[in-house]
């Protein structure tokens, strides 16, 4: 009886989180797949053909290519140098250094093209002085190199995580038996360590470029004529002039289409290279000569500082004084008191709604974790691989099917209509963001010893009772780790919420966009700095509930 009653429960769970899945997940994409191949009931390719047949289509879909090699072969050479000195080099103000990468990379992308355009736009501060006081040609921070900067420096602290977190994991005799082989310095790198990185950097090469290619906020704000694939789409299903649903389903799907591929090229690429590293002997950082010491200085606080230059420069702009749309000289809460004022709602959303949706992704992701682990077979395999889905759709293509999917309006199915509550924000922000907590959450389960399990049965405890009070508090630094980021990610996210928003569920990231968009640039470096602030405190908590002085992914 108990033995039927245990495997109650977890089929029981294993049903429940496939019908989510099923309704959440996989009926939006068969939604917008059927929206962009059928028409009064006759199967056609037509929105397909005049895509591929138009240059003007398909040149935003190379542009995105473009940008996002670029930006991931960038994001990947400034995040792998600077996880390297960080791990091999001993010097002072690491943690400080460390939570302003973090910060740099927690931001919504869109944030940091609006911080460029003030610093480096055509009246930017530092275009301004460069011109003025420096003779030199005006800079232009629009279009391909723009885009590239900002996903760059917003990106490359991804890399740094996943590869500060793989050092951790190389043992440092095989470091010292090449050394004394005669591999030293560069040599060393290319031939011992890098070999050892690849399966992280091919992990974060994918999350780089796929954040990259699906970003849409950064290429509307500073990409001026050179567009991009996402902001086709958003442009495609949103204009009110020559929007065209049914074209911006086809263009979703081949966006789907795309980040498939490129996971499974990456999955595929990675198995080639897996293999399992256990340091009993850890990297310890070393002291340098005050050579090398000048020169990493240099490059390290440069680098940082380069990064988090457009928040600490929206931070100084959130206190000046505003005359209308225009900063003027003096100081003042003015622009804050606005956005209080104006805004209050939207600030309390960020909290509240990624609040309820990360419940629900720390219930989710123990139980998927558990199942794909534990009772591992092809159904919660099923249940495993579909979690990973949102990880690689762009948002905007989730946005698009939620809205398909679930409104009573013209395009949509009319099934559970949730369009415009906070339901279905609710629901978008747990569904894509769960993947982060669940993969950290395997990740510390896996390290668990079933024997431990079997020990707590055979003293008497059920299976159930084993399971949370014994296995779950033993997962807890993964899912605390992968909890935050996804908490992170929530607060900062732009690309779903901006197409499934209303003024009642419309959140910090949402508000900062529209505010830039109609020049309100102190209420939006208000909020921007409200979200940055959120952001640091998620992560001292995080720091301080781990007893961690380090974050890695």
């Amino acid at each position: 009886m108990n033995e039927r009653r245990r495997f109650n429960i977890w089929t029981a769970s294993s049903f429940i989180i496939f019908i989510t899945y099923v309704l959440f997940l996989v009926y939006p994409i068969v939604t917008i797949l059927g929206q962009a191949v059928f028409e009064e009931g006759k199967f056609h390719l037509n929105n397909f053909t005049a895509f591929f047949s138009k240059s003007y289509y398909f040149s935003t879909l190379l542009n995105s290519f473009k940008v996002s090699i670029v930006a991931t072969f960038f994001s990947l050479l400034l995040g792998t140098v600077l996880a390297y000195f960080f791990s091999m080099y001993h010097f002072k103000g690491k943690k400080f250094l460390q939570i302003l990468i973090i910060i740099a990379s927690m931001s919504a992308p869109f944030v940091g093209a609006y911080s460029w355009i003030l610093l480096l736009g055509r009246n930017g501060v530092v275009t301004k002085f460069l011109m003025k006081s420096l003779g030199l040609p005006q800079i232009d921070i629009y279009g391909f190199s723009g885009i590239v900067l900002v996903f760059t420096l917003q990106l490359f602290p991804l890399v740094f995580l996943y590869l500060n977190g793989a050092f951790k994991s190389i043992d440092n005799s095989v470091l010292e038996a090449a050394e004394s082989m005669g591999s030293k310095g560069i040599s060393r790198f290319f031939k011992v360590v890098l070999p050892l990185l690849t399966p992280t950097l091919l992990a974060s090469a994918l999350l780089v470029f796929m954040r990259a290619f699906s970003d849409f906020g950064t290429p509307m704000l500073i990409g001026e004529g050179y567009r991009t694939f996402p902001v086709l789409i958003y442009s495609q299903f949103i204009s009110e002039v020559g929007g065209n649903a049914a074209f911006a389903s086809a263009l979703a799907i081949i966006a789907i289409i795309i980040a498939l591929s490129i996971f499974l090229i990456q999955k595929f690429v990675a198995g080639k290279f897996s293999f399992s590293m256990n340091a009993l002997h850890p990297v310890e950082p070393k002291k340098v000569g005050r050579g090398k010491t000048i020169f990493l200085y240099f490059l390290v606080y440069g680098v940082v500082f380069l990064a988090i230059s457009p928040q600490l420069y929206l931070i100084y702009t959130s206190f000046l004084k505003t005359s209308g749309m225009v900063f003027v000289p003096g100081y003042s809460l003015n622009s804050y008191v606005e956005a209080f004022d104006r805004m209050g709602s939207a600030i309390f959303n960020t909290i509240r709604i990624p609040f309820i949706a990360l419940v629900l992704v720390v219930i989710f992701a123990i139980f998927i974790s558990y199942l794909a682990v534990r009772k591992r077979n092809f159904f919660t395999s099923i249940i495993d691989s579909l979690s990973m889905i949102p990880y690689i759709v762009p948002g905007t293509v989730m946005g698009i099917a939620f809205i398909t999917s679930f409104n009573t309006g013209i395009g949509g199915s009319g099934f559970l209509a949730i369009t415009g509550t906070a339901f279905i924000m609710i629901v978008s922000l747990a569904v894509r963001r769960l993947p982060y907590t669940i993969r950290s959450s395997v990740a510390s389960l896996q390290q668990i010893s079933p024997s431990i399990e079997e020990a707590a049965e055979s003293l008497g405890s059920s299976r159930l009772n084993t399971f949370f009070r014994i296995t779950v508090p033993m997962m807890a630094s993964g899912i605390i780790s992968g909890a935050i980021l996804s908490w992170v990610t929530m607060i900062s996210e732009l690309s779903t919420s901006i197409l499934l928003y209303n003024i009642r569920t419309r959140t910090m990231t949402v508000a900062i966009y529209t505010e830039v968009i109609r020049g309100n640039y102190g209420i939006a470096a208000a909020l921007s700095t409200i979200l940055t602030a959120l952001t640091v405190v998620s992560l001292l908590l995080f720091m301080k509930i781990s007893k961690s002085g380090d974050i890695t992914l």
